[in-house]
């Protein structure tokens, strides 16, 4: 009992902290409508940041109805528990750990019209910016739109392990772009499919650089 009072009380911890930290910047989102007009499509969709900023996009979206996959080590559990708190449905597991069972609750979400599953593609262990085939395959299986989004923040401390994995500071920007969405074809091969979907997340970072430079 002392162990899970005492885990509420850092999860609460850690919610009230990201909230007071991002809360306080100010957003610029742009294509934001992308994920709007795909639901009412009633297609499902694959949300792609990579892991060095999910957190920007984790409460950015925080008001929707999202499911997302996270890791089985202590840090995916933190945010996880945060997550479950904001209202947020978790799936959990990796390549490396239960990765079987993530992928069948990661196709049977993406089965389901108009649902929103958060990945973070390079994650939870790297190489950053390499794709697991998870979210590829689960693309091609249940023919789901990938929306490549990109992060850019003006103030945030870095903290490098496999990546440089961001939190943003108080009072800056942060500047999201929901890029225009993709469709990995099922007869499309593994290779090809991994260089189109880098191209994609490439082209909504270069978006996002231009959009930040504006502003």
């Amino acid at each position: 009992m002392k162990k899970q009072k005492k885990s509420e009380i850092k999860t609460l911890g850690i919610s009230l902290i990201l909230k007071l930290l991002y809360s306080t910047n100010k957003y610029h989102v742009s294509g934001k409508k992308n994920i709007q007009k795909i639901r009412n499509s009633g297609t499902s969709i694959i949300i792609s940041t990579w892991h060095s900023n999910l957190l920007s996009v984790f409460y950015e979206l925080r008001k929707l109805d999202v499911h997302a996959l996270a890791g089985t080590h202590n840090d995916a559990e933190l945010i996880s528990q945060v997550a479950l708190k904001w209202g947020w449905k978790m799936i959990r597991g990796s390549s490396k750990e239960d990765g079987s069972k993530a992928y069948k609750e990661i196709l049977k979400t993406l089965s389901k019209p108009s649902n929103i599953l958060f990945i973070t593609p390079d994650g939870p262990t790297g190489p950053a910016k390499q794709p697991k085939p998870g979210i590829i395959r689960a693309a091609q299986a249940t023919q789901a739109a990938i929306i490549p989004t990109s992060v850019i923040s003006t103030r945030h401390w870095g903290f490098t392990n496999w990546d440089t994995f961001y939190l943003e500071k108080p009072f800056g920007k942060i500047f999201i772009n929901y890029s225009d969405p993709i469709f990995i074809d099922k007869n499309i091969n593994f290779k090809n499919a991994v260089l189109k979907f880098n191209k994609a997340m490439d082209r909504s970072d270069k978006i996002n650089l231009r959009n930040a430079t504006k502003n």
